[in-house]
């Protein structure tokens, strides 16, 4: 298989040679079209010239004929009676075609350069044969004679011709040349990507490609380099979640699988065996949660456009929310405020529903007992803005970018709370992003959290 480097200079120099060819056919076609009826013009009107000059000195017809051909002409000079001379160089065939001598020398004109056949890879200008020859008839002492004239390629066109050669030449070189070199600079680039390629194919992501390029090949370069950060990014998450999945389920496992064997201990009371069952149901209900939250987070994965999308009333579902949570409320006597318009809002009604419970659950959570939450909605453009507000111990700044992190847990504000799995925000996030809406999160040490939701309005 030939490599790109071999591919592209075997094009390049195709072209060259295909445009050199196609450029000398042009040429040649305009030189049949509009050149040569010229040239047929000039020499005719020439041999005229000569014609008369010759017939008014017959004495110096010799001479003069010879100081033509010196400046780059073929004359041929002859009669009906054998009497043949040649001025300047010979032509290369004397091959008139039956009659066309006679014809002159009867007094017609002959146009052999006008006449000249039309061929695709001969140009006609420079073909030396007598038929491509302009004739005229002449009289000389009583004797009638035929005068042939051509240019002398050779002579008028000589170092040209050589000039043009080595032009033509040279350039093909220099062609040649930078062909080579320029593919190299087109192909190297992508060698270093297939490199990279590889690189990645084996775990490897610490790639460092010639982005300041500002052509395609930079670009490309430049959104690999995004690309495989993007991958390192994603198999190190990756890596963390089925650690933090396996640690997830080890934890419970351990725990009921310590309890189970105590409680083979016929001796212990009765509470305390009820109250290690009552531990092992627990463990059962956080492993249930935990595998219902990751097949939750795998389908919003894999499928976000798995959703059951209908119109339904918004603040009658967060009612039901805060209907379910009332008994919480009432617990830690906190003060609930709602500000919730008449607003429908097209979505799945199943999934926005786990996100409100989980908000306002948190929000209950870690607030202090005597505290206050607060549940908002209002329209913004063409959003429906939710928004759920605490009076809580709050988030530290630094760690605000990273609650929406699946299995993250803020330490200082979850100390009390043991069972967490640290998925809720993450799934909620994945929800909303299905829902292309979009969740933000501001809070302040000491005064309490707020959650920003911001939802697409229905249309009707």
């Amino acid at each position: 298989m030939k490599s790109l480097y071999v591919r592209m200079c075997l094009i390049f120099c195709s072209v060259i040679l295909v445009s050199s060819v196609l450029g000398f056919l042009v040429s040649n076609v305009h030189y049949h079209t509009k050149l040569k009826p010229l040239n047929d013009a000039k020499l005719t009107q020439m041999a005229l010239q000569l014609k008369q000059f010759s017939e008014s000195h017959p004495e110096s017809i010799d001479d003069y004929l010879q100081s033509i051909a010196v400046v780059g002409y073929k004359i041929y000079l002859s009669n009906d009676q054998g009497d043949e001379r040649f001025f300047g160089r010979p032509f290369s065939k004397l091959n008139l075609k039956e009659g066309i001598f006679q014809k002159v020398i009867d007094g017609q004109i002959y146009h052999g350069v006008g006449d000249f056949p039309n061929e695709a890879f001969i140009t006609g200008f420079f073909d030396n044969q007598l038929r491509n020859s302009i004739g005229v008839p002449l009289e000389m002492n009583g004797e009638r004679y035929a005068l042939f004239i051509r240019p002398d390629v050779e002579v008028q066109f000589g170092e040209l011709r050589i000039f043009i050669a080595m032009l033509i030449g040279f350039t093909l070189l220099f062609c040649l040349g930078f062909v080579v070199i320029s593919a190299l600079h087109i192909v190297r680039p992508i060698s270093r990507l297939t490199t990279a390629t590889k690189r990645i194919v084996k775990g490897r992501y610490d790639i460092e490609l010639n982005t300041s390029r500002r052509d395609e090949i930079g670009q490309l370069a430049s959104h690999f380099m995004t690309m495989s950060q993007e991958l390192e990014r994603t198999n190190r998450a990756r890596q963390e979640f089925v650690a933090n999945v396996s640690h997830e389920i080890e934890s419970p496992l351990t725990s009921i699988q310590g309890f189970a064997n105590t409680l083979k201990d016929t001796t212990l009371p009765e509470d305390q065996q009820n109250h290690y069952l009552s531990i092992i149901e627990e463990e059962c209900r956080r492993l249930s949660l935990l595998s219902k939250q990751l097949l939750t987070l795998s389908s919003l994965d894999y499928d976000e456009n798995a959703l059951q999308v209908k119109s339904f009333n918004l603040r009658a579902q967060i009612r039901q929310v805060v209907q379910i949570m009332e008994w919480r409320l009432t617990e830690k006597q906190l003060a609930l405020r709602l500000s919730l318009p008449d607003i429908s809002i097209k979505g799945d009604a199943d999934m926005l529903y786990q996100v409100w419970m989980n908000l306002i659950s948190n929000a209950i959570k870690y607030t202090p007992e005597g505290g206050t939450v607060a549940i908002s909605a209002n329209i913004e453009l063409d959003q429906c803005v939710i928004t759920v507000s605490d009076t809580g111990e709050g988030i530290h700044v630094e760690e605000l970018p990273m609650i929406f992190d699946r299995f993250y847990k803020v330490d200082r504000a979850r100390t009390k709370e043991t069972h967490s799995t640290g998925l809720g925000l993450a799934i909620a996030q994945k929800i909303i992003h299905s829902h292309k809406g979009s969740i933000a999160v501001s809070s302040t040490i000491g005064e309490g959290t707020t959650f920003t939701v911001a939802l697409p309005l229905s249309k009707h």
